[in-house]
């Protein structure tokens, strides 16, 4: 049976001595992994729309079970993230962090569109690094289904508090004291918590029509990095291998 689907490829392992093992991640059928022969050759055809992070039309064959890419046009291979280490390290990351969340045969348009459209960002609108990476972690983790509550205090209800508890997505203000148990809570400011409400409740269209100063970003970054691991129970080594390509001092 053939069928198509565009996707974008979270990971690519090399086998035998031309070949490679996609997981590809399409609007119709979620996650899947594909065999594609020769494409490690240099005339192969499908050279170019089987990179790593590249969002290409697939025309895949299922037989047995395991499917085979037949044909592939790429539609957007973010050229720059190639140029670029620190760039190519971070959207590996986001390919990694994706590949986690995603599933197979369940279809998540709502993720694809996030991970182009971050991908786009650093690629094409030249986005500030930190700035991409936080609205990617907080979207994702509510595209998983661990969307904080970011309305007030969970506890009096200020619209201002001023610490963030990692294990229950909530806010709160530093003088109370909520029921959760003693989770790890972070500081925020007013600026950063009013970025994060945007990211979780702003048109995806819009997500990156924010600005914050260096100081918020940085902030921001930390918090959201720490929530998604956290309510993943997951790290990344992609995101260790980005972090080591920072400027000595520099911190997301």
């Amino acid at each position: 049976m053939y069928f198509k689907s565009e996707g974008i490829v979270l990971r690519e392992v090399l086998i035998d001595e031309a070949d490679k093992l996609l997981d590809i991640l399409t609007k119709e059928h979620g996650l899947v992994t594909a065999k594609a022969r020769g494409v490690r050759r240099g005339r192969s055809p499908l050279k170019s729309a089987c990179q790593l992070l590249t969002y290409s039309e697939f025309t895949l064959f299922e037989y047995r079970g395991k499917l085979t890419v037949q044909e592939a046009q790429p539609i957007e291979q973010f050229r720059q993230l190639r140029e670029q280490l620190e760039l190519f390290g971070l959207g590996s990351y986001f390919a990694q962090a994706c590949s986690v969340v995603a599933q197979e045969d369940a279809p998540n348009p709502e993720l694809l569109s996030l991970l182009s459209n971050c991908l786009y960002a650093l690629s094409r609108l030249g986005k500030p690094q930190l700035l991409v990476k936080s609205v990617f972690e907080l979207r994702l983790a509510c595209l998983a289904g661990f969307a904080p509550e970011l309305t007030g205090c969970c506890v009096c209800g200020k619209p201002d508090p001023d610490r963030f508890d990692l294990s229950q997505g909530l806010v709160h203000c530093a003088a109370c004291h909520p029921d959760q148990g003693e989770g790890i809570r972070m500081p925020i400011t007013t600026a950063v918590l009013c970025a994060m409400q945007y990211i979780c409740w702003c048109d995806p269209k819009k997500l990156f029509s924010f600005k914050l100063d260096e100081a918020s970003l940085q902030q921001l970054s930390s918090i959201t990095e720490a929530y998604l691991m956290t309510q993943l129970e997951h790290s990344f080594s992609t995101l260790d291998f980005y972090k080591s390509l920072l400027p000595y001092g520099e911190t997301t």
